[in-house]
């Protein structure tokens, strides 16, 4: 008899028991008396939320990390015994289990809002919060689902909290489901500016957002003209989602949401932050005019979906409130030997791909973007070492946007983070990244609807940002605005593949010079080669091994995996 498995872990307090007495339960929380008030309503919805972090607590197996690794943008890099990193950029494995964390944190996210939209209408609320506690569940379970879905392909779909041992779904079932939970999330929060509800929350707006990221995706990488729209069983799809109804959404979001455009690119990342841009000469200009960093909430108008996070973390808590993207994406620096002020150590992970820079000069010239965005060390930092820490796949650029950023205090002494001035906390590098995890962008947002209508206007609103003339609309400049404007952001990756570019793009990166524990090197096809392993696993990634056999062989592994030619054992 085959095991029956529970995809995600269960949480205690929201599991409900019958006793044979049938007794009112006066001990504990279970769903005969939880949720009931708005507090309760609260706390369960903040459980959702709280997946999200979960996840960011072991980064280097999430979609974000794999899907700019594996992006033609960006290498392996980290230590000579992080292959994990490199292993990413390859389209190859490391050990049977690699993406074990990120499957469990986002099943358990798809577990709490399941159980939320199962036993909200119990809650005594108000209609209108209801419906808007309702809009977040739909929201995040279709977010949880869309990830799962762009890094695996077919998962187990799952809505329901009954224990279940599920194979792989039709993707098209997936994606109706996705679907059907975005437009709910649309139809169900309200029509109020963006920062009506507190920072962090979904909206109206990010679930409008969501659904055209959603559309180009499935109908670019699946060939399909529409968007297929579940029956809210998971089990039947019942109609499609038009480009019609996508671009309807979109322009809603733009022309109502109450999101902007920052004045200055520069003003989103934290090196703008006013400790450090009074002493880092690439924005004093900022710090001269009082026009410095905005952070998520501190009226930002332009973040249209956060992951938050806080000052706060602790050695216990860390999970919850710390980016440690920033720490795998830091240089990984000798602080003793040589200068990179303002920006801090990390991990290594993720050098930027010199032909980037390159192609960036000769497309624009004049784009502001470019050095706001990749940090050229043999331009702004002294004394450079290569290879410090044994740092593998080194090309000399990195990305600005998720980095450790330093500042002097008003002693002199220069700080780990700036955010231990300007929230007055301890100075611990790996707790003190309180930078919120960009999902959406308002830039993002605009580019999506040039997209979709096959105009210029969104994408000269963002070009007119950075300083540069108008242009018309084609696709290709569409692409190239998407990949200057976004880059280092996550969503390369999902852009190469629904435009059918990523293996031709991905080869690119044989060949390229590079530098291994400090000496010269050339960049070399692993396995097969990258190109080709794209083509063996369509960019998809592997199932972790002790969830196929929790299954009794029910699921089944990603096509182009599961053998140790796909092991990646170093250079």
């Amino acid at each position: 008899m085959k095991k029956i498995v529970l995809i995600i872990a269960v949480l205690g307090i929201l599991v409900s028991c019958d006793d044979f007495l049938d007794t009112e339960n006066l001990t504990k929380k279970d769903t005969t008396n939880f949720p009931i008030t708005s507090a309760d309503a609260d706390n369960m919805i903040t459980g959702i939320y709280a997946t999200l972090s979960m996840a960011i607590s072991d980064p280097q197996n999430t979609y974000l990390y794999a899907a700019e690794l594996a992006s033609d943008e960006r290498l392996g890099g980290g230590g000579e015994n992080d292959k994990q990193f490199m292993a990413m950029d390859h389209l190859m494995n490391v050990g049977p289990d690699q993406y074990k964390t990120f499957w469990d944190a986002r099943y358990k996210g798809v577990f709490r809002a399941n159980m939320a939209l199962q036993t909200l209408d119990n809650c005594e609320v108000d209609e209108a919060t209801l419906n808007r506690y309702k809009g977040e569940a739909y929201y995040l379970r279709a977010f949880f689902l869309h990830e799962l879905a762009e890094m695996f392909g077919e998962i187990p779909l799952v809505i329901k909290t009954d224990p279940v041992n599920v194979p792989r779904t039709n993707i098209d079932l997936v994606y109706g489901q996705i679907a059907y939970d975005l437009k709910e999330a649309i139809n169900l929060l309200p029509s109020n500016k963006y920062n009506s509800l507190p920072s962090g929350h979904a909206t109206k707006w990010a679930a409008e957002a969501l659904m055209a990221r959603i559309f180009l995706f499935y109908t670019g990488f699946y060939g399909k003209a529409d968007l297929p729209l579940g029956d809210g069983t998971g089990e039947a799809n019942a109609g499609a989602i038009t480009k019609s109804e996508v671009t309807g959404w979109i322009d809603d979001c733009v022309a109502n949401s109450g999101h902007d455009l920052l004045d200055d690119f520069r003003r989103l990342w934290p090196y703008s932050n006013p400790y450090t841009a009074a002493e880092y000469d690439y924005v004093k200009d900022l710090s001269a005019s009082g026009n410095t960093w905005v952070p998520d909430g501190a009226g930002n108008t332009e973040h249209v979906f956060a992951v938050k996070a806080s000052n706060m973390a602790d050695w216990g808590t860390i999970i919850g409130f710390s980016n440690q993207y920033i720490l795998h994406f830091g240089l990984r620096a000798d602080n003793g030997s040589e200068d990179t002020f303002p920006f801090g150590v990390g991990w290594g992970a993720g050098p930027v791909n010199s032909t980037l820079w390159t192609e960036w000069q000769r497309a624009e010239p004049n784009d502001m973007r470019r050095k706001a965005s990749i940090l050229d060390v043999e331009d702004e930092c002294k004394n450079f070492i290569y290879g410090a820490d044994k740092q593998m796949e080194e090309t000399g650029f990195w990305q600005k946007k998720y980095i450790c950023i330093r500042a002097h205090d008003s002693e002199g002494t220069l700080k780990n983070s700036f955010s231990s001035l300007m929230w007055t906390n301890n100075d611990n590098f790996q707790l003190r990244q309180v930078q919120d995890l960009i999902v959406i962008r308002f830039a993002d947002a605009l580019l999506m609807q040039s997209e979709l209508k096959e105009n210029a206007d969104g994408i000269n609103k963002v070009r007119a940002r950075a300083k540069l003339p108008a242009v018309t609309y084609s696709l290709d400049a569409l692409k190239r605005e998407r990949r200057f404007e976004l880059a280092f952001e996550g969503r390369r990756w999902a852009d190469i593949r629904r435009w059918g570019e990523a293996p031709a793009l991905l080869e690119k990166q044989a060949g390229i010079n590079i530098y291994n524990r400090g000496l010269p090197d050339i960049m070399k096809n692993f396995g097969t080669g990258y190109g080709a392993r794209y083509n063996e696993t369509n960019g998809f990634f592997p199932i972790p091994t002790s969830e196929i056999n929790l299954s009794d062989g029910v699921l089944e592994q990603t096509k182009g995996w599961g053998t140790a030619a796909q092991e990646f054992t170093g250079w």
